[in-house]
């Protein structure tokens, strides 16, 4: 437009002019966080949040100070992973995160909820609206990595996340099943469209390795996950075990003693953001 002064913040028109970092909204007052990474899938049942928890304990235990922003508002799962049982605090200004036993900081809604099986019976824009104030009122304390549970799907709350929070970078989470390449094109076309680069695809319950005779066997298909990963010029990826160990570890709130084997080669991309 030709009387456009650039000052985005103060204008309702939906020009070309218009950049994606004046969708984003600020941090609350002496707050920081470094870097934030999105962990999405194109489906429900991935293992979004165990790849979250994952990396999040993984980083931690590398001397980063983390924190886990639980998007997932009608199914948050990080508060149990991580063992809390504590609701958060906070005043009138802000809410506090609660602190695990690593000292990672989480915001969940089942931190505030009275009773964590409580239905969050809300319709989008207030679900979004809440995602948000996760961000802009809670007091992050000197965060270097930041992580993002996101809900499966395309719909409010990605796109709420992408357009509110300065997205560094996305996970993208899988599993080896037939439409593996269409869940996949979901995501990587979501992050391309809002401009955030793909830093690494998860193949989640890959294989199951027998304790045995230590072969592995895939049990929901063979493994696409190279071919895949080469056809959207994905550079890195892993692939994660069906490991019982790991479920009774998330099922008792040790998330935190899960070994970081298999996922510590996207921590070496993360650390060099």
């Amino acid at each position: 437009m030709s009387d456009c002064n650039h000052d985005c913040s103060n204008c309702g028109e939906n020009c070309s002019q218009r950049s994606q970092e004046s969708f984003q909204k600020a941090l609350l007052p002496g707050s920081t966080v470094k870097k934030v990474i999105a962990v999405v899938s194109g489906k429900g049942g991935v293992g979004k949040s165990l790849v979250t928890g994952l990396l999040a304990a993984e980083m931690q235990r590398r001397g980063h100070q983390c924190a886990v922003l639980d998007a997932d508002i009608t199914g948050p799962s990080i508060p149990r992973s991580f063992g809390i049982t504590e609701h958060a605090r906070g005043t009138e200004e802000y809410l506090l995160p609660v602190y695990t036993r690593s000292g990672l900081q989480v915001m969940s809604i089942n931190l505030i909820l009275e009773d964590e099986t409580e239905p969050v019976v809300w319709r989008g824009p207030v679900i979004a609206g809440a995602v948000t104030q996760f961000w802009t009122d809670v007091l992050w304390s000197d965060v270097d990595y930041m992580f993002v549970d996101l809900p499966p799907g395309t719909g409010d709350v990605p796109l709420t996340v992408f357009q509110s929070l300065p997205i560094d970078g996305v996970i993208i989470v899988t599993t080896p099943q037939d439409l593996v390449g269409m869940i996949v094109a979901k995501a990587v076309n979501m992050a391309r469209l809002m401009e955030v680069p793909v830093l690494g695809l998860v193949e989640n319950m890959s294989y199951y390795k027998c304790p045995d005779c230590g072969k592995e066997h895939s049990l929901f298909g063979e493994s696409r996950l190279e071919d895949t990963a080469a056809a959207f010029g994905i550079e890195h990826y892993v692939r994660l075990p069906l490991d019982p160990a790991v479920t009774a570890m998330v099922d008792a709130g040790e998330l935190e003693s899960a070994s970081g084997e298999h996922i510590a080669p996207l921590a070496d991309v993360l650390e060099k953001l």
